[in-house]
């Protein structure tokens, strides 16, 4: 018997799970300055299993899950608020920086686990 609480400095989410609705790559692309609009707003998130996020001020990297499992790393977060229970996670984040397009796509290719990146 024992704990199995997972340490994170990663918060991967899908849009069902509290990825910001709006902040897309199509977008981003396009026009990488509208992205940060995103920058100082708070959002809520929930996830499967018991994580620690670190705490503000310490950043933590914040990752879209995309459909099929793939990682596509967007840039950094503060966790404002995290609560455990029974096998899930749910908080707030505040976004403070959004990567500019070939810092993501550098980002994802060289952190996302193999065969787990979106490029």
């Amino acid at each position: 018997m024992g704990s199995n609480i997972e340490i994170n400095d990663t918060l991967k989410i899908s849009k069902a799970r509290g990825f910001p609705e709006g902040l897309n790559l199509e977008d981003h692309l396009k026009t990488p300055a509208e992205s940060q609009r995103f920058v100082g707003r708070t959002f809520n998130f929930w996830n499967t299993g018991e994580r620690l996020y670190h705490r503000y001020p310490t950043r933590v990297f914040l990752v879209e899950e995309g459909p099929k499992g793939d990682w596509l790393y967007w840039g950094h977060v503060h966790i404002l608020r995290q609560t455990i229970s029974a096998g899930k996670t749910s908080g707030s984040f505040e976004i403070v920086k959004i990567y500019d397009p070939d810092y993501q796509r550098s980002m994802t290719r060289n952190e996302a686990p193999e065969g787990k990146s979106f490029f």
